[in-house]
C-alpha cells in the first residue's frame, strides 16, 4: 500500500527528504536539522530539529523512533516512544531525545537519527458495562504470563 503524504520543507531543512534506507524497511530515516553538531550531555534531553512539516491524512498518525545504531552506539532514546504524530498537526517534526549513557553524545548535521513510520488508526467507541467477559488471563498483571 501507498500513501501519499504532503511534506513541507522548512529552511532549516537537510537536503534529503526522509527516505526509506532499504526496499522493505518500515519507517523513514530522519536526519538532524542543525548547522553545527548537537551536544546531548549524559542524563540530558533535547528536542532535535527535523526541518519537515507534514500532513497526515485523517485516519492515520506517524510514530518516531529512534533509530536503533543510534540507540546502541550513542545511549539516545525516545523518552516517549513511540513519539505520536496527530494527523491534525501541521508543525515541524520534533524529536525529544534522551541520553541515558555515562558519557556526553553528539548528532551531527544530516546525520541519520530517528525514524517515521505512518500507522492507520482505529477509533472507537465505548461500550461501559459493570464487568467485563472472562479471559484466560483473567486480571493476572505484570509478569504474569507464561507462567505454570
Amino acid at each position: 500500500m501507498t500513501l501519499r503524504i504532503t511534506i513541507k520543507r522548512l529552511p532549516h531543512a537537510p537536503a534529503e527528504l526522509p527516505e526509506y534506507a532499504s526496499a522493505a524497511a518500515a519507517g523513514l530515516d530522519l536526519r538532524v536539522a542543525a548547522n553545527s553538531p548537537i551536544t546531548i550531555n549524559s542524563g540530558e534531553r533535547k528536542t532535535i530539529q527535523t526541518g519537515f512539516a507534514i500532513a497526515i491524512p485523517e485516519g492515520f498518525e506517524g510514530q518516531i523512533r529512534m533509530r536503533s545504531g543510534v540507540a546502541l552506539e550513542k545511549g539516545l532514546l525516545l523518552p516517549n516512544a513511540p513519539a505520536t504524530i496527530d494527523a491534525d498537526y501541521r508543525g515541524e517534526l520534533k524529536v525529544i531525545v534522551a541520553n541515558i549513557s555515562h558519557i556526553r553524545a553528539q548528532l551531527q548535521p544530516g546525520e541519520r537519527f530517528a525514524q517515521l513510520v505512518i500507522s492507520p488508526v482505529a477509533r472507537i467507541q465505548w461500550n461501559e458495562l459493570s464487568e467485563l467477559p472472562d479471559s484466560a488471563r483473567g486480571d493476572a498483571g505484570f509478569g504474569s504470563t507464561g507462567r505454570t
